[in-house]
């Protein structure tokens, strides 16, 4: 089968290989998936060039332990199932994340794991929700406790996480305010937020407002700045971005963790809990409440493009790989 893999650390031109390998063998209690679209994330290409450097520690000090399939969400057709698998028969359309393996004619993945594929959305809709749709829905619903209401600022609401996040929160009744750049006010806007500021207009720590949640997707204000829009008892969650080559997304979240006992306000890391509430993201998705921004999709052949563009940090909303025709 085609795939896209790599062997080593590095950059997408020079790691990335289109390849050919084995179709994965399943177990009784996995599913064979026929992948249609893979969704792109900044995880895959962080671990494409070996960051953060602590994560060499499990995946390999001077390259990868073993060849690895790039792509950590895919939405696809059910091929085959093992024999203790009771939730999906062949044909049925599916969504996930599944780690590794996404950009490839097929990918086997535990059958407990999976969704199913939200039936108002297409393939490379689909592929570009699981990662981000289940951490944002962590922000809002379980770390963020969100309540009719209560007001909400999302700094980097256009990308793949803050489209989600700002959409979320809406549906949860709140009342969101969304930080990004000006050639994405109006995107940002049309996905609902009430009010956006222009970060090169005005910064948002500097704000009278004062707001329950302040959902942090950027990393590239101290939190102790932020710390001054929220109120008294309100909530930081740091999604984990910026920091440097050793420990890079953790830091941000690190800090909150230090500090959250020696303040008034909580301070709480938001990951990533694979698959975790994904029925609840189709509901939602298909009530018309939360729709995926996708920005570029890109063939499988280009997809060291696609990751270039990922890496740059302007992505508005996700980048996805089309794997096959809908039709295939």
């Amino acid at each position: 089968m085609r795939a896209i893999v790599y062997r080593e650390y590095g950059a997408p031109d020079e790691v990335l290989e289109f390849g050919d390998v084995d179709i994965p063998v399943f177990k009784e209690d996995e599913v064979l998936v026929r992948v249609h679209a893979a969704g792109l994330n900044p995880y895959d290409w962080l671990l494409m060039r070996g960051l953060p450097y602590v994560a060499r520690v499990v995946a390999g000090p001077r390259k990868p332990k073993r060849t690895r399939i790039l792509g950590g969400d895919m939405a696809g057709r059910v091929e085959a199932v093992g024999g203790s698998v009771t939730r999906f028969q062949p044909g049925d359309e599916v969504y996930g994340e599944v780690g590794f393996g996404g950009c490839a004619d097929y990918v086997r993945f535990s059958g407990t794991m999976l969704g199913r594929k939200p039936s108002n959305l297409s393939f490379e809709q689909a592929a570009a929700v699981p990662m981000a749709g289940v951490t944002a829905l962590q922000g809002v619903r379980d770390k963020g406790k969100v309540q009719p209401g209560q007001k909400v600022l999302v700094n980097g609401a256009s990308g793949g996480l803050g489209t989600f996040a700002v959409q979320l929160a809406m549906a949860s009744g709140a009342e969101v305010t969304g930080v990004c750049s000006p050639k994405n006010v109006d995107m940002v806007r049309s996905i609902g937020a009430d009010h956006v500021i222009d970060y090169t207009e005005q910064d948002f720590t500097e704000r009278q407002e004062r707001y329950d949640l302040v959902l942090d997707t950027v990393g590239n204000h101290p939190i102790s700045e932020c710390r001054r829009v929220l109120a008294p008892s309100g909530t930081y969650g740091a999604f984990g971005a910026g920091g440097g080559k050793w420990f890079g997304p953790m830091v941000q979240q690190i800090k909150a963790v230090a500090m959250s006992p020696f303040v008034s306000q909580r301070m709480v890391p938001v990951n990533d809990r694979p698959n975790e509430h994904l029925g609840l993201l189709t509901e939602l998705i298909e009530a018309g409440k939360v729709t995926p921004v996708v920005d570029k999709t890109y063939e499988l052949s280009e997809t060291p493009e696609a990751v270039h563009y990922l890496e740059t940090g302007h992505a508005r909303g996700k980048v996805v790989v089309t794997v096959a025709a809908a039709h295939a």
